[in-house]
């Protein structure tokens, strides 16, 4: 199944920069509720995403069963929530808190409802790597538990947005339905690629550090700078003060917490590329989330 996921979470992602490509072709607006940039921002971000979890479930040690349906309902929900929102770009006409139409109400009724499939899956998740994980080394499972208290976290500002929307577009203020949902993006998009950000940097500091006390210090640490600079965010958002554009502003937020993860991933995976049987430490980190061995 993990081939599945990942080539489905690649899929995405190449998808998602082929509009990318159409926006800096074609032209078009990058804010605003109908641009080329949603199935941009969604693809890229739901391809990160259903990897990551495929990738951490994996690393905390979750039976292959319950870990199969968490991470198959999460790739599914999101490939259908990617489709909607590409369609309705293709349409031309907004994807979210869009009610003119009788089929326009159902697509922004599927997106709301997938969003709480993708909640309750994640809140699933939570729980299931809290559970006692006696072979997964403490740093590891630190960044992995944290992980998902920011994407839990995420997904809360996500509901927020959702629902302040559809609040705004059914009582008949459609234009600041938009401005409302828009203004608590970078809040949203600072948190949902953590889950993927602190377990690179535990692997980082398993790679580079001896001792796991000094691995799991490095792991607290780098929680703590996150939940700084995340907190910040936040609370600017909430605030509704941003330095760019609120969709600019998710789009840095998001990129730069995803851009240094999959940095730290790939340099690990570039200096640890020997066997796992010859006692490469990339093997055992990837298949059991276990701290490397050293001589």
């Amino acid at each position: 199944m993990n081939r599945l996921w990942y080539t489905i979470a690649a899929v995405m992602v190449l998808a998602g920069l082929a509009h990318l490509g159409l926006l800096l072709v074609g032209g078009g607006p990058w804010d605003g509720p109908v641009s080329w940039r949603k199935p941009f921002t969604f693809g890229v971000s739901f391809g990160l995403s259903v990897a990551t979890l495929a990738w951490v479930t994996g690393l905390a040690g979750l039976r292959p069963r319950p870990r199969a349906a968490l991470v198959g309902v999460f790739t599914a929900a999101s490939a259908v929530e990617l489709t909607l929102i590409t369609m309705q770009a293709w349409r031309g006409v907004p994807s979210h808190f869009n009610f003119a139409t009788g089929f326009d109400s159902l697509v922004s009724a599927t997106l709301a409802a997938g969003g709480m499939v993708l909640v309750v899956v994640t809140v699933c998740a939570t729980v299931a790597v809290w559970r006692p994980r006696p072979g997964v080394a403490p740093s590891v499972l630190l960044a992995v538990r944290a992980g998902f208290g920011t994407l839990l976290a995420s997904m809360a500002f996500g509901a927020l947005m959702i629902a302040q929307g559809v609040t705004q577009a059914r009582t008949g203020h459609q234009d600041t339905a938009y401005t409302v949902a828009a203004a608590i993006k970078p809040a949203h998009a600072v948190l949902m690629h953590g889950v993927l950000l602190l377990p690179a940097l535990a692997l980082l500091a398993g790679r580079t550090l001896p001792e796991e006390r000094q691995r799991l210090r490095l792991v607290r640490l780098a929680l703590g700078a996150y939940a700084v600079v995340a907190g910040v965010v936040c609370g600017l958002s909430l605030a509704g003060v941003t330095a760019a554009a609120p969709a600019t502003a998710s789009v840095l937020s998001a990129g730069t917490v995803s851009t240094v993860a999959m940095a730290a991933l790939l340099w690990l995976y570039l200096t640890t590329r020997r066997p796992a049987s010859a006692g490469g430490a990339w093997g055992p980190l990837r298949d059991r989330g276990e701290a490397p061995r050293r001589a």
